[in-house]
Parts: C-alpha cells; sequence; structure tokens
C-alpha cells in the first residue's frame, strides 16, 4: 500500500513540447451526450478512468498500403519512415540535458513496426508508478478518435520499466493522410494493480447456466434492480447515477476519515 498523498504515477515529460498529461474528465472533452453525462454512470466512470497522453506534436501519417510516411509543422514535406525519425530538432535537445554516457540515446518519436500499416508512436514521456501497480494504455475511452487509425491496447509495468512510453498503432485505411493533434488526447493511461490481471485472479471464473440455477437471492436482486423500479413510471431519471455517486463519496469520507 502507498500513503495517500504518495502519486500513483509520475509522467516525465522529456520534451519541452506538446501538452502535459491531464486526468481525463466524465465528459470526453464534452463529447458526451448530456443525457449519458447527467444519468448514465457507468459510461462516465468508464470515461474519467485515467489520464489523457497527447503526441508531442501535431504530425500527419499516411500509409500508401506498403509504406508509412510522415509529416509536421517543422518539416511539411512528406518523408518515409525507415524504419524511425526523431522529433524535429529533439536530438539536440536530448543531448543537451543528458548525461554524457547517454548523448545520442535519445527515443524515436515514431517507428515503423514488421507487421504491413504498423506504427509506434511516442508520448514524449516515461512513466513511473508505485509498486505493484502498471499502465494499461488504450484508446481515449468514449471518445471519437481521428478517423483511419486502431490503437494496440497494452499493459506496461512501469513500476520497474524506466523507458518510453510509447503506444502502437494500425492503419485501417490507406492512401488518405491522417492528422494527430498535439491538443486532442491520443492514449488514456488507466491504472491497474499487478495482481488485478495475473492468472490467479482471471482463472476465479464462474458461469451459471441458465436461470433455471439463479437463487431467490439472485431473483431478488433482479427485481430491486429491474423490475421494481420500472414499476413506478414516475421514478426521478437516473437512480443508478446517483445511488453509484452516493456510495463513491461515501468511500471517500470513509477513506478520508482513516487517514486521519
Amino acid at each position: 500500500m502507498t500513503n495517500r498523498s504518495d502519486p500513483i504515477v509520475r509522467f516525465h515529460q522529456l520534451t519541452g513540447r506538446g501538452r502535459a498529461p491531464m486526468r481525463a474528465d466524465r465528459s470526453a472533452c464534452g463529447t458526451l451526450p448530456l443525457r449519458a453525462v447527467r444519468y448514465c454512470e457507468a459510461l462516465t466512470s468508464a470515461t474519467a478512468f485515467g489520464w489523457w497522453l497527447f503526441p508531442p506534436i501535431d504530425l500527419e501519417l499516411l500509409w500508401d498500403g506498403s509504406d508509412v510516411f510522415w509529416r509536421c509543422d517543422d518539416a511539411p514535406d512528406w518523408m518515409p519512415l525507415l524504419p524511425s525519425a526523431q522529433l524535429p530538432g529533439y536530438v539536440a535537445e536530448f543531448d543537451s540535458v543528458a548525461p554524457e554516457a547517454l548523448k545520442g540515446c535519445s527515443p524515436p518519436f515514431l517507428t515503423a513496426l514488421p507487421e504491413p500499416g504498423s506504427l509506434q508512436i511516442w508520448t514524449g514521456l516515461i512513466a513511473q508508478t508505485a509498486p505493484d501497480w502498471h499502465l494499461l494504455l488504450r484508446a481515449p475511452a468514449n471518445m471519437p478518435q481521428a478517423g483511419g487509425i486502431c490503437l494496440f491496447d497494452g499493459i506496461v509495468e512501469t513500476d520497474r520499466w524506466f523507458g518510453p512510453l510509447f503506444s502502437n498503432m494500425r492503419f485501417t485505411r490507406s492512401h488518405m493522410p491522417i492528422r494527430l493533434r498535439a491538443d486532442y488526447p491520443l492514449v488514456q493511461a488507466q491504472p491497474v494493480p499487478r495482481q488485478s490481471y495475473s492468472n490467479d485472479t482471471l482463472d476465479r471464473m464462474a458461469v451459471t447456466a441458465g436461470p433455471a440455477e439463479l437463487t431467490g437471492e439472485h431473483w431478488d436482486a433482479y427485481r430491486a434492480s429491474i423490475v421494481e423500479p420500472n414499476g413506478r413510471p414516475n421514478r426521478p431519471f437516473g437512480a443508478y447515477a446517483t445511488a453509484a455517486r452516493k456510495k463513491r463519496h461515501q468511500c471517500l469520507r470513509g477513506q478520508e476519515a482513516g487517514a486521519e
């Protein structure tokens, strides 16, 4: 367990460019429907779970079905990714602060992967998490993404691996430029305890084979969750969201009281 005042994650920005990581918000930058924000606790909780990471610069990518090309404001002509590329001017930026033995070891910004139409992009960050906490990297939850790309999910053991925080992606269309904006989230980093995805945890699964195996306790829970509320046509909207938020606030107050 860590002290509640200690960060679960610390993001180290290795370049002066780009937007700093920020806490994901429940409205997905205002892109969620208002009804979802008000009444769908499941949706908004998932949306706000983690931190948004941004590309360090605006850039465009293009896949011609064989090779990957890229360009940015500092280098406006299309350049082939053969097989990797640095942020423009970053070698000098890195070497100006790196120890002598590490000069020339700056991480690449983009790297073409062996699989056709796939590449790796660096967020400009290194992440460091508390012991036994890791980061799940994925596309931002419930947010519209730039068309033509798809991010791979990955879990990084950032409590022991101190290296550049990359994300892998693949193109889903060719011969059309894809723009990534430095002011729009590219990746959502979500904290996960090591134990939560261990075999010991994931093997502990049971399946009830058919409704005949439900117990009286199950049917009572179904009645309370579904049947009884629907028997009150004038009930307030968002009862689940209200109850979930109340429970969350009670838990927070309890944690604060325990810390005192």
